[in-house]
């Protein structure tokens, strides 16, 4: 498991250091990332009904897109609109545009929390109790301020070469379930818990 560049260390620098370590490792990591999310794609959604929640993978983010096949049930994209982060129903060629942020979205309704099984999240690394580091915007936490979307099951998902053993805490930051790297699924005791429940 990988440290952080040292106590004290702000986000934004530790930002620029695992998007570095991301890009760097992304080609010889990917493959793998994606083959330890089909292993366990099964059991993470056994029993749940709903969407599986991927993302539109930018720059150095992990491409989970294809695992749209072997699932073969309903997906979600986020679209940032508004102020808020939404899930809207997507299928491989469906017709995306540009959201807030200018990412490609899908141009459905909004798919409620009750609707998702799994959220797979991009992250730029991630602790052991599930803190996750993303890219600065705060979507992910906002949303999952709700109770509602903190009850969907939510992994992120990166190399393992960035895992820290620590990263700075906010209070509007809310620990994920668990992640997916290239080695395993890894899920926080949390995790294991909500999982179980379904």
């Amino acid at each position: 498991m990988s440290s952080p560049a040292g106590e004290g260390t702000s986000k934004e620098e530790l930002r620029r250091l695992f998007r570095r370590r991301r890009r760097q490792c992304i080609a010889t990591a990917a493959p793998g990332i994606l083959a330890t999310a089909q292993r366990h794609l099964g059991a993470l959604l056994a029993g749940r009904g709903g969407d599986l929640g991927l993302y539109w993978p930018l720059g150095s983010e992990p491409d989970l897109r294809p695992l749209a096949q072997p699932w073969g049930g309903w997906l979600a994209l986020p679209a940032v609109a508004g102020d808020g982060l939404v899930y809207r129903g997507w299928a491989p060629g469906d017709p995306l545009a540009d959201d807030a942020c200018g990412i490609p979205a899908p141009l459905g309704p909004h798919r409620p929390p009750e609707a998702m099984a799994l959220l797979l999240v991009p992250a730029l690394a991630v602790a052991p109790c599930g803190l996750r580091l993303g890219s600065g915007g705060g979507w992910y936490d906002r949303l999952r301020a709700d109770p509602q979307w903190a009850a969907v099951p939510a992994l992120a998902v990166l190399p393992a070469v960035c895992t820290a053993a620590r990263l700075p805490r906010d209070p509007w930051d809310i620990p994920f379930d668990g992640w997916i790297d290239e080695r395993d699924c890894h899920l926080t005791e949390a995790g294991r818990r909500k999982i179980a429940s379904s």
